[in-house]
């Protein structure tokens, strides 16, 4: 049976170094095979705002991934306002309200759109405004696969409310 194995030519005689892979002869059930394969990198998803300041889109994400709640600890627009600072976002004042959040979104980058529930993308921000139950609104992020603000949300659809008002930011690349 044979292996793979890697040979370093300059450590046995030559003073030039010079890598030697043996392969088996199928290569396809060799594990040292699959080291060898080209991995290709997530691509990367930044936006430039009309400020300078580029956000990845890609670490917003992440910070909403870690996320691991699954009830709501009323600190949802703080939750966003951390994800984006982690993604590149800076702001020299923010909102504490997330009914509030609409203009800030916009200095950094994101647009604000019809909404788009029945095909969010990664990125996509929405927010709902105040209601009488609710007086700060409510913010939340969606990471590729489900929407997320302090908690892990089952969908976009958090307050049992008839006649709410959202708004629906897109990240502008």
């Amino acid at each position: 049976m044979a292996y793979d194995h890697n040979v370093n030519m300059s450590e046995v005689h030559a003073p030039v170094q010079a890598n030697i892979i043996i392969r088996s002869q199928s290569g396809r059930n060799s594990k040292k095979a699959k080291e060898f394969q080209t991995v290709k990198a997530p691509e990367k998803k930044n936006m430039l705002a009309k400020n300078g300041q580029r956000i990845d889109i890609n670490k917003f994400t992440d910070f909403l991934q870690g996320i691991s709640s699954s009830t709501s600890s009323k600190k949802c627009a703080k939750s966003i306002r951390l994800a984006l600072e982690s993604a590149g976002a800076r702001f020299q004042s923010h909102p504490v309200a997330a009914a509030d959040w609409g203009n800030t979104l916009m200095k950094i980058g994101y647009r604000q759109i019809n909404p788009k529930f029945d095909a969010p993308r990664e990125g996509d921000i929405y927010i709902i405004d105040r209601t009488g139950k609710h007086v700060y609104g409510h913010i939340a992020g969606f990471t590729g696969k489900q929407w997320v603000s302090d908690f892990r949300q089952k969908s976009y659809d958090v307050y049992n409310e008839k006649g709410l008002t959202y708004k629906y930011y897109r990240p502008s690349f």
